[in-house]
Formats: C-alpha cells, structure tokens, sequence
C-alpha cells in the first residue's frame, strides 16, 4: 500500500484549511497549460525545461505566465485569465 502525500500550502497562514486534491486529467489531449512563472531567479529556466518535456509528450498546447512579484499572491486579472484560457497549471518555484 502507497502511504498517503501530505500536500504543505507554502502560505503564511496561521491555520491552513484542509481542501481535497482536484482530480488529475485522464489525459493531456487536448489540454491548455499554463506555466507560471512566480519570479524567483531561474524560475524560468525550470518552465523552459518543462516546457520541452511536454513538448516531447505531445503537449502543444502552454501558455506562459508571470506574476509581478514573488513575494505577493498572483493578482486577481491574471489568476482569472489563467482560468479562463487554461485547464491546468504548473508554477515554477525556483531560486
């Protein structure tokens, strides 16, 4: 049997919520990604890697972002145009 995965939530929260894993895709076909960028150095690096790694798989379909800052949540715009142009998401956390 497989132990369970903790999941940590790199927020400062005091109290962290518990919420449930969203269910993976059962495939890529036809799936947009985004790959987000938080700007820390070499994020960029990690998401260009990535990128060619999926790019072998078959993913056609990536979209890049990047948010303002690190040390800040993503603004509200772009997390809503994430959404509504991609159906998954990878950040890059990197230094």
């Amino acid at each position: 049997m497989t132990a369970p995965i903790t999941l940590l939530d790199p927020t400062g929260e005091l109290s962290p919520s518990q919420r449930p894993r969203a269910a993976r895709p059962a495939t890529l076909d036809g799936k947009t990604i985004a790959l987000v960028d938080i700007s820390k150095p070499r994020g960029h690096v990690f998401l260009d890697h990535l990128a060619a790694l999926l790019g072998r798989r078959g993913v056609t379909a990536l979209r890049r972002y990047s948010k303002p800052t690190f040390a800040k949540p993503a603004p509200a715009d772009l997390r809503r145009q994430i959404a509504e142009e991609c159906d998954l998401v990878i950040e890059a956390l990197a230094d």
